[in-house]
């Protein structure tokens, strides 16, 4: 099995619903264990994989799609390609279009990522991407790549813990998941105070802060509710980092009247920072609690322990009992032994 990959074999269902996004914070492990980098190429298919690498955003020239070709395949793809519009006229042609065609996974570079949105957002090439992820396509992104994936998007701005007026602005995003905000190298480059400006500005979206080399997994499911046809979108933490979601909904706020780059009130925000294995409800905003697992050596080990408890405090208890039945007592609770040439 490729290293990085929990599941190569693995083939996607288009009837099963969208496909999976994957939202990478940037900087994701290249070297190592790649784990993020082989979730994808798992979900994508394994070795049945046919991966459109999008590197619009990057100011590398093809040497970009060669590292990715490179670690893809190294990961048990089967097929890699470079897909790359860089004008929006080329983003409208039917044969760059056509090269999502066969795709089960769709991977966008990091980059700028105004540059990304300006090219492909409103074409056919964007449309074709949002297409694909509804009938069933994998798709992800890096850095620049994360952001684009969102409805809003951030399009620049300076780090800083504190959120302050004009801090930073949105652009359009692909709207492959509504009604949020995506954030990138999140706090490595310390970008908390421009996330919540974002959302203390439109508090009806969720902000999304996703750290170098994590990953949030976002999966269209079956309502838990048996009794609906309703979908809902979990999404699941994979990575070294963290995932910090702010949800505005109750926040009070005096982003209507702050003056310039003053501090931002900013207060009743709820806060979730989710590691890696965390999974949370984006339909309802809620995180999904953890269930509990029981390693079978451990719960072996557990029973010896509490039958050997057990035997401690019955002779505990038979402290006032005479040497003589005591000694009984423990010769009924050892093993027969073993006589030699009796069959064992």
């Amino acid at each position: 099995m490729p290293n990085g990959s929990s599941d190569t074999g693995s083939t996607i269902s288009p009837q099963s619903g969208p496909g999976a996004l994957i939202a990478i914070g940037g900087a994701e492990d290249k070297l190592g264990l790649r784990s993020v980098l082989g979730e994808f190429v798992s979900l994508a298919g394994g070795t049945d994989a046919r991966i459109a690498v999008v590197p619009t955003a990057s100011s590398l020239g093809p040497e970009i799609v060669e590292v990715y070709d490179a670690l893809f395949r190294r990961l048990g793809a089967g097929q890699v390609v470079g897909v790359r519009p860089q004008t929006r006229e080329e983003a409208e042609h039917p044969a760059m279009v056509g090269l999502l065609g066969d795709a089960t996974g769709i991977f966008m570079t990091g980059g700028n990522q105004l540059k990304l949105s300006s090219i492909v957002n409103g074409t056919a090439f964007g449309d074709a991407i949002v297409a694909a992820h509804r009938r069933g396509v994998v798709v992800a992104g890096t850095s620049a790549g994360a952001s684009i994936q969102s409805s809003h998007m951030v399009a620049f701005g300076p780090g800083g813990s504190t959120p302050k007026q004009r801090m930073t602005q949105l652009a359009g995003g692909l709207g492959l998941v509504r009604d949020v905000v995506i954030d990138q190298h999140f706090a490595q480059r310390n970008r908390y105070g421009r996330l919540l400006m974002l959302v203390a500005q439109s508090p009806g979206l969720l902000g999304i802060g996703i750290d170098e080399d994590t990953a949030a997994v976002v999966t269209s499911e079956p309502s838990p509710d048996l009794a609906s046809t309703d979908r809902v979108e979990m999404l699941r933490v994979v990575g070294r980092g963290a995932v910090t979601l702010f949800d505005a909904r109750s926040v009070v706020s005096n982003a209507d009247t702050a003056r310039r780059t003053a501090p931002l009130l900013a207060s009743g925000v709820v806060l979730h920072v989710l590691p890696a294995g965390s999974v949370f409800n984006l339909s309802d905003r809620t995180l999904v609690r953890p269930t509990a697992t029981v390693d079978p050596a451990e719960a072996e080990e557990l029973a010896v322990a509490g039958r050997d408890l057990k035997r401690l405090a019955r002779d505990i208890a038979a402290g006032d009992v005479s040497p003589t039945v005591l000694r009984r007592r423990r010769a009924r609770q050892a093993p027969d032994p073993v006589i030699e040439g009796d069959p064992a």
